[in-house]
């Protein structure tokens, strides 16, 4: 066997079968950095936010109640929306600070606390973000390292039919999404050798249908919503039956050389068989929790809750042309192809008897696919405790991914990978940070089973750091939305936060257990808002009258802009909360031994899909079990 070059990857024959230690080219590259390097990170964006956080952890609805403006602020509203448009339009060079401005820490004055100076806080947030602290891989720059001197060497996936293009039965978010991640997964299952993926909170399956039919991967979707998996059970069994028109259509056309019938045409003909209620590719009665959903919570490591936009991620009827196209392309490796039956009274009495044979043939060759189709749908609770096999009976070595994982699912996933010998390699994409358990949350009412989903590395349980709910709801904002004049509604937060000083000023106590809900949405007006809202949390309306509730609204509306600059500047903190949370994560795996490349990666461009960040890792060959 030819000898390879020392920098050659973890997988080389050569270093498996010679007992060499396996090294790893992954960690020659740039954006490969160590653990120390990783904690340094940490702790500049921990001093950032130990100056900031907590402006992030001011409840929007508390503004007017608690006067949040004047206890954070010493500058107008209108110097925060002013630096905040002008941000990006001009770098503003760095001023020499006089006696009275030294005092200052990402300008917050250090004696009152208050914000002083506009710009250099948003200079220091942009420093403290992901992109600012040059962390992260690109989705190409991960591909190549991938790619370098691998088997594939950079050869495309092996798809296994025709290409697919999910735009035309995704909606765009989630096909840039299904399109960008499933070519890394895929990439991950080469460079490891495997050919099994397992999807973590697989919802209704794009992600698992994608790689299984693109790429040729056997997938296993675990969810914990029977609603989701028989969905996702029903749509690939529908994908399949449909997709027998298309491969005979194709092989009359090798045969003949033209089409007796168009596809089109049988497609109607079977959609015809099966009218009914039943009959849609694509079922959207199981309700998808947003990344934004403030008003749900999830059990931790809970699996099966595929977190999306509300905003871009709206079903809507299948649209049978779309349909088509994509069933046109699917291979010929998923289907079960079928030839016309004769009538048992037209046939010989050997005729009838081969039949027999061939019927009892095809249902053990139907026995034989079932347990090995591409992509298998599960339900399931799963936690880093669950033994896989006993949940899936065939296997063997895989890569296991998150698509939007909610909440403490996404630290689950990953310490499910340290865990468990048989997964090669993680792709975790997480959303609703909000609905992290947090183990040193003051209150101590988080972290009630035991095991929190932050902080998830020892460096930064060391220092029992602690970000708090209301800021880890800011993290699940979208400032490049936002910059570009999108993602908040300012009129519903204001009229909330009024709200809460009518409770406070009129009635005893303006906690409930109750929540307003969506009132907003089915309002006519301010004064049509409050009197739902009250109805809503059981309380007596008749003690307002409609001038008293206007009156509330006219004399706070003057302040809104303090609200909409405020927010503004919570927005500006996400990306460095969001960096933390993920920062944490990726030290988490890089305190393990066994891991040969760790790396945060941007997956998704972030317009279209705000929690656009990877954590990925690859385990040492030699510490895999191979089945």
């Amino acid at each position: 066997m030819p000898r390879c070059t020392p920098a050659v990857d973890f997988f080389c024959p050569c270093r498996i079968h010679s007992g060499l230690p396996q090294i790893s080219f992954l960690n020659m590259i740039p954006s490969s950095y160590s653990l120390k390097e990783i904690q340094r990170r940490i702790d500049e964006v921990k001093r950032f936010l130990s100056a900031t956080i907590s402006i992030a952890n001011a409840h929007t609805v508390e503004f007017y109640t608690h006067d949040v403006w004047n206890r954070f602020m010493a500058v107008s509203p209108e110097e925060v929306l002013s630096a905040f448009s002008s941000r990006s339009d001009q770098q503003r060079e760095p001023e020499v600070k006089g006696k009275e401005q030294s005092s200052t820490t990402f300008g917050f004055c250090n004696d009152s606390n208050r914000l002083v100076d506009t710009h250099e806080l948003l200079q220091a947030a942009k420093a403290h973000s992901l992109p600012g602290l040059g962390v992260c891989m690109s989705r190409v720059e991960l591909l190549q390292a991938l790619r370098q001197n691998g088997s594939d060497s950079g050869d495309p996936p092996a798809e296994i039919g025709a290409e697919l293009e999910p735009d035309e039965f995704m909606n765009s978010k989630k096909s840039h999404e299904v399109q960008s991640m499933s070519e890394v997964v895929a990439c991950l299952a080469k460079r490891c050798g495997v050919k099994q993926v397992i999807d973590i909170g697989s919802g209704k399956g794009y992600l698992s249908s994608f790689l299984s039919l693109q790429h040729g991967l056997r997938v296993y979707g675990i969810d914990s919503s029977s609603t989701n998996t028989h969905g996702a059970q029903e749509r690939n069994r529908k994908l399949k039956k449909f997709s027998r028109v298309y491969q005979k259509h194709n092989k009359t056309m090798r045969a003949q050389g033209e089409a007796t019938q168009s596809p089109q045409e049988e497609l109607i003909e079977i959609k015809s068989g099966l009218n009914g209620e039943d009959d849609v590719l694509y079922d959207a009665g199981a309700k998808i929790v947003s990344q934004e959903e403030e008003e749900r919570a999830q059990p931790p490591a809970l699996i099966g809750l595929s977190n999306v936009d509300p905003a871009v991620e709206g079903h809507s009827e299948p649209n049978p042309e779309t349909e088509e196209l994509f069933l046109n392309a699917l291979s010929v490796d998923v289907i079960q192809p079928t030839s016309p039956r004769v009538p048992p009274s037209q046939l010989s009495a050997e005729e009838r008897e081969k039949r027999k044979r061939e019927n009892l043939e095809r249902k053990a060759q139907n026995r034989n696919n079932s347990a090995s189709a591409v992509f298998s749908p599960l339900t399931s609770y799963v936690t880093a405790e669950t033994e896989l096999r006993e949940l899936i009976d065939e296997l063997e070595d895989a890569v296991m991914v998150g698509l939007h994982t909610c909440g403490d699912l996404a630290p689950s996933t990953l310490r499910m990978f340290v865990a468990k010998s048989e997964l090669a390699a993680v792709c975790s994409v997480g959303c609703c940070y909000h609905l992290l358990s947090e183990e040193f949350d003051p209150a101590g009412q988080e972290c009630l089973r035991g095991v929190c989903g932050f902080p998830l590395s020892q460096y930064l349980h060391d220092l029992s750091w602690f970000c708090g709910r209301n800021a880890r709801m800011s993290a699940c904002l979208a400032l490049e939305r936002v910059s570009l004049g999108q993602g908040i509604q300012m009129e519903s937060l204001f009229y909330r936060a009024v709200l809460h000083v009518i409770l406070r000023d009129h009635y005893s106590s303006f906690k409930s257990e109750k929540r307003v809900g969506n009132v907003y949405s089915k309002s006519k007006s301010f004064v049509d808002y409050v009197r739902r809202a009250l109805r809503r949390l059981d309380l007596d309306e008749s003690k307002l009258s409609d001038c008293d509730i206007q009156d509330y609204h006219d004399t706070h509306r003057p302040r809104m802009a303090e609200m909409h600059a405020f927010n503004l500047l919570k927005v500006t903190l996400a990306p460095c909360i969001e960096g933390l949370i993920l920062l944490d994560r990726l030290c988490y795996l890089k305190e393990q031994e066994e891991e040969s490349f760790s790396a945060l990666v941007q997956l998704f461009d972030p317009l279209l899909s705000p929690r656009c960040y990877a954590v990925v890792g690859l385990k040492s060959y030699g510490d895999r079990i191979t089945s």
